[in-house]
């Protein structure tokens, strides 16, 4: 069968050219026009996905096609691009940058496997003729490539942008939907490796009417959408009816800490937990006095280092997590969830208290320890990961080891590509815990879910053998 999803996929010529602010822009533009729009994010991101979701007021779903197969990615995109007015695909670095010389995995590979409709959004900074150049070149780089328009963004004065233009409609014939001025005071603040998240910024609405404005003012919202109108239907036979599977019930709680400390959360993650029968229970580490009734516990990454004061002060929930854990409650932490489950973390040269399930001592450096995609090898047997388990995921954290005592911790994950724990070793265990700077992507790696979810059943029937991981 084939149907028409209206998309368009935004592009750059490298990161930090403006594509969420813009993407924010024309989502908002869009809306107010009526339209519903289902956002995506290429890539392994949560922060962009974040704002995103919130333009949208729908969830951001990222696509992969390292993290998860090709049809995976395909099928995900049919799923959730049904149902609303067309869909919106942010893509992350340089168009065609991937992880090798064809470059694997790019914002240009996702697009031409979705068939979308690519708009370039460019930096012109310093710049005017050569910016056509560089179009000219992305599109010769890959002909089956649908670059169908140009954005300008950082725009000086009206003499350089109508050179620009003009260079562009005669040496790349392409419309120019858009020319945003180089703006003063831009509300979007960047913080580690990224934009600070909505939840920790303290002037969210002024961002998001800073878009609104934007989009009024300096984008062609009506040719945007003519293109993403303009586009072929997709053919979904081969549709897996697995990506929308029906939800199982199991009557396990399934907790997540989920507040401004612990954000960093694939809502395909929550979703594939609820599918296999688990009723979310969200929690919250700074406020919470201790743990609710829960049969498993899911943390995800975020930035606790900002929180840091509030997570160490709040000794009566740090305490009943560690209690749980050594009663066996299932516990599966990610990057900065994996830091809560430390000993303590350093944060310029003080020490704050952690829940202590794990004997390491974390620290804040001023470089990312581990910043791309990973693969890991489960060599150990634990709580979670198969012997000879092949997982890939990703990381990002500024974080990293400072001290552990290595005769008192175990490490089930070999690292094959990526940094983990030590540049060698990822993956802590303890009784029913684990921890790992690895984020993994639910889609990808499917046996995930269902494990969290019958090791969560296991605990809540009492059907643990103690010695097994001790």
């Amino acid at each position: 069968m084939e149907l028409k999803y209206p998309r368009l996929a935004l592009g750059a010529l490298k990161g930090g050219s403006g594509k969420t602010v813009v993407s924010i822009a024309i989502i908002m533009g869009w809306r107010k026009k009526g339209l519903v729009i289902a956002p995506f994010k290429k890539g392994p991101d949560f922060i962009d996905a974040a704002w995103l979701k919130e333009a949208s007021g729908r969830p951001c779903y990222n696509l992969d096609t390292f993290l998860m197969e090709e049809e995976t990615v395909f099928n995900s995109f049919i799923k959730r691009a049904q149902g609303v007015d067309g869909s919106l695909i942010e893509g992350n670095r340089g168009l065609y940058d991937g992880m090798d010389l064809q470059g694997s995995h790019s914002t240009a590979a996702l697009a031409k496997l979705l068939d979308a409709p690519v708009i370039l959004v460019v930096d012109c900074t310093k710049a005017t003729r050569t910016v056509a150049a560089l179009v000219l070149g992305c599109q010769k780089m890959d002909s089956k490539l649908k670059i169908k328009g140009v954005i300008l963004n950082q725009i000086g004065n009206n003499r350089q942008a109508s050179i620009i233009r003009s260079a562009i409609e005669q040496n790349c014939q392409l419309p120019i939907l858009g020319e945003i001025p180089r703006l003063k005071e831009i509300p979007f603040k960047e913080r580690h490796l990224g934009l600070i998240p909505p939840p920790e910024h303290q002037k969210k609405e002024k961002a998001f009417e800073f878009c609104s404005e934007i989009g009024k003012k300096y984008l062609d919202l009506d040719g945007l959408w003519k293109v993403a109108l303009d586009t072929p239907p997709l053919n979904y036979s081969n549709f897996d009816s697995e990506t929308n599977p029906k939800k199982t019930e199991s009557g396990v709680r399934m907790g997540i800490l989920k507040d401004s400390a612990f954000q960093f959360y694939y809502p395909e993650n929550l979703e594939e937990l609820e599918s296999n029968g688990g009723s979310i229970v969200e929690i919250n580490a700074l406020q919470d006095k201790q743990l609710p009734p829960i049969d498993g516990l899911y943390i995800g990454g975020g930035f606790p280092e900002t929180h840091i004061e509030e997570l160490a002060a709040n000794t009566s929930f740090r305490r009943s997590l560690h209690e749980a854990v050594e009663n066996d409650l299932p516990v599966y932490a990610e990057c900065g969830g994996a830091m809560y489950l430390g000993e303590c973390v350093r944060v310029q040269n003080k020490t704050y208290p952690m829940t202590g399930i794990f004997p390491v001592v974390f620290t804040l450096d001023k470089k990312p320890q581990g910043h791309g995609y990973t693969i890991l090898k489960s060599d150990t047997t634990n709580p979670y990961f198969k012997i000879g388990l092949i997982v890939r995921g990703h990381e990002f954290h500024y974080s990293r080891v400072e001290k552990w005592e290595e005769n008192q911790v175990r490490l089930a994950l070999e690292v094959k590509k990526g940094f983990g724990f030590d540049g060698k070793r990822d993956g802590l265990f303890y009784k029913n815990a684990f921890s790992t700077y690895t984020h993994i992507h639910s889609l990808g790696e499917k046996w995930w879910a269902t494990t969290l979810i019958r090791k969560a059943e296991m605990y809540k029937n009492n059907c643990f053998n103690r010695a097994t991981y001790n």
